[in-house]
């Protein structure tokens, strides 16, 4: 007997006995089932059908990306003399320091 033809077998016991109305050990004792096996395949099924039921549907969502803001960053003008260097968020601060100073020593 297949593992399949087993678990059909006893959907078909646990299907009968809550059919019946029966307290379990009266109705193992007149089926000829073991209690302990009924609950374990009772167990076993309703484990089976709850996992199944409990996946929910997935639902897609339109989106719609806006595009990104232009942003405008402040950028600072440094007059030295007759030069004039303009720095931008994010600049490297040693390379602005040694700029400036190359310019001093010229101006």
């Amino acid at each position: 007997m297949t593992k399949e033809d087993v678990r059909k077998k006893w959907e078909a016991r646990v299907t009968a006995y809550r059919s019946s109305g029966e307290k379990a050990t009266k109705w193992c004792k007149a089926n000829q089932v073991d209690r302990r096996q009924l609950y374990t395949w009772m167990r076993r099924i309703d484990g089976a059908a709850a996992s199944i039921s409990v996946v929910p549907e997935t639902t897609w969502l339109n989106v719609k990306v806006a595009p990104e803001a232009e942003t405008r960053s402040a950028n600072l003008n440094v007059k030295l003399g007759s030069a004039v260097i303009e720095v931008h968020p994010g600049f490297n601060p040693v390379l602005l320091r040694d700029v400036v100073q190359a310019l001093q020593a010229l101006c």
